[in-house]
């Protein structure tokens, strides 16, 4: 059995309503129809069914959203939004796709691809230097979302060209 057909096989449909952090580390093929309040960290795909209402931050590889999303997205391949997506929040991916009839009542930020990007990538440590501050401020300003960062798997990772972005913001207040 080859790799990607052990992939295809972790397959998860959730129809009800749950709350709290959903995190993977190997590919897994998640559908939401239901309620979800929380976080989300995905590996793989992750697709947002039509009657779904998702309350959360989401991390994942290639996203497809057809229900209401409150939150933050970040797509590390794609997103899609299909023609009843609703979201509300910011988003950040290298392949954006919206159809006819999605809203979306946010900012997008479009970058070339993550992988793409590994030489201009910062872990938390690195970022700690980079700006010259405690590596607890940096968790602390990723965790509430001040600071433009994405997770791979449980570490954060941060974008150089979206800090330095973030910094002259935060300089011109």
């Amino acid at each position: 059995m080859s790799r990607k057909d052990r992939t295809d096989q972790k397959i998860l449909d959730v129809d009800a309503s749950m709350q709290g952090t959903l995190a993977f580390k190997d590919p897994v093929n998640l559908r939401i129809n239901g309620k979800f309040d929380g976080r989300l960290d995905t590996k793989g795909s992750l697709i947002i069914g039509e009657n779904a209402t998702v309350q959360a931050d989401i991390n994942g590889e290639e996203i497809i959203v057809e229900g209401k999303i409150t939150g933050n997205i970040t797509a590390q391949k794609s997103l899609q939004m299909l023609s009843r997506a609703h979201v509300v929040g910011d988003i950040v991916t290298p392949v954006l796709s919206i159809e006819s009839g999605a809203v979306l009542q946010g900012k997008c930020q479009m970058k070339g691809r993550f992988s793409d990007q590994r030489m201009n990538t910062f872990n938390a440590d690195q970022l700690a230097k980079y700006l010259e501050v405690e590596i607890s401020n940096i968790l602390d300003w990723a965790d509430s979302g001040k600071i433009p960062a994405y997770k791979e798997g449980n570490d954060w990772k941060f974008n150089r060209g979206m800090i330095d972005e973030w910094i002259a913001k935060e300089q011109g207040k």
